[in-house]
Formats: structure tokens, C-alpha cells, sequence
């Protein structure tokens, strides 16, 4: 059984195909700049050379044309015919209260989430035309949405209500949501088999970090808390988004420095950060050179990260009250050394000491605590995309 995978954007998506008898990708590829001139389509058969192209992709719809010919050429292909493909995994970023799971999708479905626009309008516009652009391409496959929201659905009252009038949460549907959730579950799912801790008594405190950053507390399996809110803008430092600040700094700036919302927003999204403290990058790599070099600012941006990840870990561990395992995954989390290194060595407070040889990878999945470390800290490569094509598997299965 062979599952497309499609991750889309506003002007972008990734795919995946993955054979599912095994969970192996057969290919691997990315459109970009759809729309606009010069577009490029890049493709990776697995065993394969890669392949990109530059030329002009109108939409979306033409982009999925384009990849699904790459995947039945003779020469270059993957599957003989498209008929292999059994189903289309989307990944779709809020699905609000409307959905606790993945869920196939129908007509109905498409109309909930063009309801919940309003909540995501950055990621779901963009999903629904992948969609949509999809079933026009293969009309009569399944597709199946699995959502990065879904997975904190179990979280209590007491973590996604907001301290506002309670009315906004009955009207408004302002909560935390939380983001990442394929990732967070992959994760921890991950971590729990390979401590050999059943799912449903495993407690930890994932860290997603990447140019988009989220922590999640993991309790008995299921989301208990997360750093993400209503929206991606709350939480840990990000690349270029500023996480946690006071609501009152928005009403400050606008009555006082004659910015816009329009304007505070974009910065808030895409001047903050890394980027906003450091002024150099939002790349962590950059950082750790620029502090080398005498960058007071640079050391000053990976200090408020360090900083705000032991508030989180600290805080998460409390609630938990016992905590398995502390999970680095995602750009910064599988590959940053010297800062996983800088956070570990300071939880000795709660009995965690660093294996720093274990620590001097990157990319691998290993535990890197001490033995004897109470707690293990673990690095986890994430798997959206697999997450996805199981979900998609499973929902077409039934």
C-alpha cells in the first residue's frame, strides 16, 4: 500500500511517497515559488539521483500534475501506475475543537475547516487548496487530514483556558490549541518503545525545537500541556517569533509609537526571536559563531533561549510530577550539541547528569543522560510524515 503524503503552503508543499508495507519512502521532493517565475520542482526516488527543475507551475494543481508524473515515469518512477497510490495524507494545521483525530476527508470536513480560517489563516487556506487541488488530480482517492491540533485535544480545562472573559472561549473560541502535535506524538511514542515504557504509563516533556519551537508535557501518553497557544506565536523563542510577552506591549506600541496591529503582528511573527534579540539571524548556527566572535547580542539570544527552556522544562516537570524522559527533536533539538549540553548541565537540580560523549551527535536517536541519571534526556529525530501516512493507512483500512 503506497500513501502520498502532502505537506502544502501558500506558495510551497513537500511530499512524500511511502510504501507502507514496510514504512519506507520511495520518494521525496519539494515544489516551490508556485505561481510565480522560475519555479523550482525538486524530486528524490529512494536509491535514486535527485532531480530539479526550474520552470514556471501556475498552481498547485498543475505542481501535484507535475510530481505524481515524476512518480510513474519509466525511467525516473517509483510505481508503475497511480492507481498503487491508495491514499492522500494532508497534514493540516488547526482543526480546532472540531477535531480530536484525523479524520477522512468529506465535503463536510472542507467546510469545517474553511470555518476555521479565522483560527489559522496563514495554514489553512493553503491546506484546504492542497486538498482540493489533489482530489481534482485523483479524483476518487481517499484523503485523509491529520491535524497538528489533534493531538493536544486531551489536554484538561485548567491548560488550554485562557484567564479572559469565559464568554471569548464560549463565543470566540479563544483557547490554547497547541501546534506540533504530529511531531509530539511521534516523539514521545518513539521514546516510550525505546525505554521499553508502555505508551499509556509514560510521562515526558517533548521539546520540538526548530525555527518554530513548541514544548509539550506528556502525561500517561496523552498531551497534558503545551507551549503553543490559540496561536504558533506563543511559548518557547522562536527563529523569528518572540513566544511569551506581555499582552499589554501590542496596546503600548500602538497607542505610543503609531505602529499598526498589521505591523506589531508581522514583527511579532517575523522580526522577534532569535532574529529580534540577536540581530544577526535566526539560525543557530550563525549564533554560535557570532557569540564566538565576541557578538554580545548573539550570546545574549542563545541565553533568553536557554533561559526560557529550563522555565518550561522546570515548570512541566512540576506539573507532571514524575517525568520519564526530557526529548529533543527538530532542527535545533537533533543537531544543536553545545545547547542541548548547556540545558542538561543545568537540571542537575533534578538529579540529570549529561553523558557529554552520547551528547556528540547529531541526528541519531540516543540517550544521552548518564546511566544513572534519574531522568533520561533522550534526542529523537520527529516523523510528521510517517505519523501521517500510519493515520492515513489506518482511516482508509476501516
Amino acid at each position: 500500500m503506497f500513501v502520498f503524503v502532502l505537506n502544502c503552503g501558500s506558495s510551497s508543499f513537500k511530499y512524500q511517497l511511502l510504501d507502507m508495507s514496510n514504512e519506507h519512502r520511495v520518494a521525496v521532493g519539494l515544489v516551490e515559488r508556485i505561481g510565480m517565475k522560475d519555479s523550482v520542482l525538486a524530486y528524490e526516488p529512494a536509491g535514486g539521483e535527485k532531480v530539479k527543475e526550474t520552470t514556471d507551475i501556475a498552481n498547485h494543481e498543475v505542481a501535484i500534475k507535475m510530481v505524481l508524473s515524476k512518480l510513474v515515469d519509466p525511467a525516473i518512477g517509483v510505481i508503475k501506475s497511480l492507481t498503487d497510490i491508495a491514499a492522500i495524507g494532508h497534514r493540516v494545521v488547526h482543526g480546532a475543537e472540531k477535531f480530536s483525530g484525523s479524520v477522512l476527508i468529506t465535503e463536510a470536513v472542507i467546510d469545517a475547516l474553511k470555518e476555521n480560517i479565522p483560527l489559522a489563516p496563514l495554514h489553512n487556506p493553503p491546506n484546504i487548496t492542497g486538498i482540493e487541488a489533489v482530489q481534482k488530480a485523483m479524483p476518487g482517492t481517499p484523503n485523509v487530514g491529520v491535524f497538528d491540533t489533534s493531538f493536544h485535544a486531551t489536554m484538561p480545562p485548567e491548560s488550554y483556558i485562557y484567564a479572559l472573559p469565559y464568554e471569548w472561549y464560549e463565543n470566540y473560541h479563544v483557547r490554547r490549541y497547541g501546534f506540533h502535535g504530529t511531531s509530539h506524538r511521534f516523539v514521545s511514542e518513539r521514546a516510550a518503545q525505546i525505554l521499553g515504557i508502555a505508551k499509556d504509563q509514560f510521562n515526558c516533556i517533548t521539546c520540538h525545537m526548530g525555527n518554530g519551537s513548541s514544548f509539550t508535557a506528556v502525561k500517561e501518553g496523552k498531551s497534558y500541556d503545551t507551549s503553543m497557544g490559540m496561536t504558533p506565536l506563543e511559548g518557547i523563542v522562536m527563529g523569528t517569533r518572540c513566544g511569551d510577552v506581555d499582552a499589554g506591549i501590542p496596546t503600548y506600541l500602538a497607542a505610543n509609537v503609531n505602529m499598526s496591529f498589521a505591523d506589531i503582528d508581522n514583527a511579532l511573527n517575523k522580526k522577534s526571536g532569535l532574529l529580534g534579540i540577536s540581530g544577526v539571524s535566526s539560525d543557530m548556527r550563525d549564533l554560535w559563531k557570532a557569540a564566538s566572535e565576541g557578538n554580545a547580542r548573539a550570546k545574549l539570544a542563545i541565553d533568553v533561549l536557554r533561559h526560557r527552556t529550563l522555565k518550561y522544562i522546570g515548570a512541566y516537570a512540576i506539573e507532571l510530577g514524575r517525568v520519564d524522559a526530557i526529548v529533543f527533536t527538530g532542527g535545533i533539538g537533533e543537531n544543536d550539541i553545545a545547547f542541548r549540553a548547556s540545558v542538561v548541565e543545568r537540571l542537575s537540580t533534578l538529579g540529570i547528569k549529561l553523558d557529554p560523549e552520547a551528547n556528540n551527535v547529531r541526528g541519531q536517536e540516543v540517550v544521552i543522560s548518564a546511566p544513572d541519571s534519574p531522568i533520561k534526556v533522550m534526542v529523537v529525530p520527529t516523523n510528521e510524515e510517517l505519523v501521517i501516512a500510519r493515520d492515513t493507512r489506518d482511516i482508509v483500512a476501516k
